[in-house]
């Protein structure tokens, strides 16, 4: 009888989490219409102050420099929508990038496919790693990714031990798909849109990816309505893991060389992205598709500072400044959304 009370309020309440969903979603379109804002004015002042910005081959350069970012991005939003954070991505971009060239040095006639599905397979085994730390071993996310980061980047060196890979040593058809384009896109950039598209189209269509987002907004509440917080953390670290392993691969067909200090770094410029996207460190809300707006935004950024010859360090003041800004703006729409939600509870209590 009691839980039977406990569960009707929830039934009560259904308007006003619908009222407030719907609240997030404007405000997420609106941060994603700015960040395309932003996008545009970039360009227009990149291409005024330098004409080739916008040629042919720099719109390339650029699409195959952020397709890589982007897909780490999307991974990352799965685990930063439930409030935790992958700091491990760049690690395993490294590792399976390094085991990509150690494959085909080893096995010259390796089948393509086959060295992707591997790296997909070993960057999932550790994100099976990530999530049992995080899930069964109840470690803090960001202990437990920053500790697998430098696990996994140890690991790394010791099995380089210096050594480099260098692109004679790949078939080329496999640096082709690094390097090759259909009508002008690049095939990296094909792949990134549809890892966009196809997670953005599971975020939206299937109940489980929206568990997600209730695990994001309240945890304990998701717990009580019968989702499975721990397994649907586990799967977006396992997911997580995957694409950063998939990442590692492209990496070696995009550059050919690679060796063991290969993804340092990367993980900030890829939380970077997904926080300016829109996508809320708190949780809850945000969506892939502005992630992948985010990773756009800085890579055209770096690119419009390197055409108009300003010192590098402005690129990383700008990403920094961006990144305060994306977080004090998430901050400020959770408590207009909580003083809303407070004024409507008591306007229908009356």
């Amino acid at each position: 009888m009691s839980l039977r009370a406990q569960a009707a309020p929830p039934v009560e309440l259904r308007p006003e989490g619908s009222a407030a969903t719907g609240l997030v979603q404007r405000a997420m379109q609106v941060r994603e219409l700015g960040i395309v804002a932003v996008l545009a004015l970039v360009l227009v002042i990149a291409t005024i102050g330098n004409s080739r910005f916008l040629t042919g081959q720099s719109i390339r350069d650029m699409l195959l420099d952020v397709s890589i970012v982007a897909m780490l991005a999307v991974g990352q939003t799965l685990v930063v929508v439930m409030r935790h954070l992958d700091f491990s991505v760049g690690s395993v971009l490294g590792f399976t990038a390094f085991m990509t060239g150690q494959l085909f040095v080893a096995h010259p006639g390796m089948s393509i496919v086959l060295v992707i599905v591997i790296g997909m397979l070993v960057g999932a085994g550790f994100g099976v790693i990530n999530g049992a730390l995080v899930t069964i071993g109840r470690v803090p996310a960001l202990v437990a990714t920053l500790g697998m980061l430098y696990v996994i980047r140890g690991v790394d060196y010791t099995w380089a031990h210096g050594k480099q890979i260098n692109a004679s040593d790949m078939p080329s058809a496999f640096l082709s798909l690094g390097s090759g384009n259909i009508a002008g896109i690049p095939y990296l950039a094909l792949i990134a849109l549809a890892v966009v598209l196809v997670v953005g189209a599971y975020l939206r269509t299937f109940r489980s990816g929206r568990e997600l987002y209730a695990i994001g907004s309240n945890p304990q509440a998701a717990t009580l309505a019968g989702i499975r917080v721990s397994r649907r953390s586990f799967l977006a670290f396992v997911a997580s893991g995957t694409l950063a392993g998939l990442a590692g691969v492209l990496w070696a067909a995009r550059f050919g060389t690679v060796d063991a200090t290969i993804g340092t770094g990367v993980e900030l410029q890829v939380i970077a992205a997904v926080v300016v996207g829109g996508v809320a460190i708190f949780g809850g809300s945000g969506s892939v598709y502005g992630a992948a707006l985010g990773a756009v935004l800085l890579s055209v950024i770096a690119s419009a500072l390197v055409a108009l010859k300003v010192p590098s360090f402005w690129g990383e003041a700008i990403n920094g400044l961006l990144l305060l800004v994306a977080i004090s703006l998430d901050r400020l729409l959770q408590q207009r959304l909580s003083a809303l939600l407070r004024r409507r509870r008591v306007r229908h209590a009356a």
